[in-house]
């Protein structure tokens, strides 16, 4: 349980750094405008299923990171949580824990698949009711594909000191991806005792869904947070036999607190 538990937790991890970023808490003190960084980093637990495509949920601890401004010498300020209005680019990564065969009983036969670890950037344009991001990662590790996320949000203002946003998803991934999450070779079929059958996978999308946030301005420094998410798998995702032994319909909750941290680095 303990081991599942870790394992889960770092994949959550993975979910909630890469969108973080887009988590932007609005306008800036005065006081943190004159910082290089201001980043609001929190902790959270949040209920997701135990890996993708898993009909069985558990509840995870996770941290959260949310980039207020960004500078890097030669380029200025990339992300600014002062503008509500323009282009932004932030860094994207993911961490998605192991997957062993005894996670769950629909993984019989399967190979294990080890951690793997994904870097690389989003960026869109927003302003101060709408906002719409793209992401690129490529993978490290268990997996060497690529792996992406489109995504829309409307923003609203319900009262002072809230913030909500919402919107569509589209999730897209590699062969290579989709191959070791979702395919299953004539091996692990056979290992299977007829719980699989062979399925080889090709690049495409992998899920659409809807996304939501609402966070809370306790103070100037510390934000709480409420979001939850709902994807479906579709494509060769959802054809996958490892999918069809679990669920295509994928939840999400969680809660969770920030602080807000302003600090310069390069003088």
């Amino acid at each position: 349980m303990i081991k599942s538990l870790t394992r889960a937790a770092l994949a959550v991890t993975a979910s909630l750094l890469s969108g973080a970023a887009l988590a932007q808490s609005g306008d800036i003190s005065e006081i943190d405008a004159n910082r290089q960084f201001v980043v609001d980093l929190g902790v959270g637990a949040m209920l997701k299923p135990r890996y993708e495509s898993a009909d069985s949920y558990l509840v995870y601890p996770f941290p959260i990171i949310a980039v207020g401004r960004f500078y890097l010498p030669g380029l200025g300020q990339v992300v600014d949580g002062r503008r509500k209005n323009g282009i932004f680019v932030y860094p994207s990564f993911n961490f998605i824990g192991e997957r062993d065969p005894d996670d769950s009983s629909d993984l019989t036969g399967t190979d294990k698949v080890d951690w793997a670890l994904e870097l690389g950037l989003g960026g869109g344009f927003r302003t101060q009711y709408f906002r719409a991001f793209g992401e690129l990662r490529q993978g490290f590790n268990g997996h060497h594909g690529q792996v992406g996320r489109l995504g829309l949000d409307g923003i609203v203002y319900p009262a002072e000191k809230w913030e909500v946003s919402f919107g569509p998803r589209a999730d897209f991934a590699s062969q290579d991806y989709m191959e070791t999450y979702f395919g299953v070779t004539n091996q692990e079929a056979a290992n299977s005792g007829g719980n699989l059958t062979a399925f080889d996978p090709g690049a495409g999308f992998k899920s659409v869904g809807l996304a939501a946030r609402a966070s809370y301005d306790w103070n100037d420094d510390v934000r709480l947070h409420l979001q939850g998410g709902y994807d479906r798998l579709i494509g060769d995702a959802a054809d996958s036999p490892i999918a069809k032994n679990g669920s295509e319909n994928q939840f999400s909750v969680g809660l969770g607190v920030t602080y807000r941290f302003a600090f310069d680095i390069f003088k």
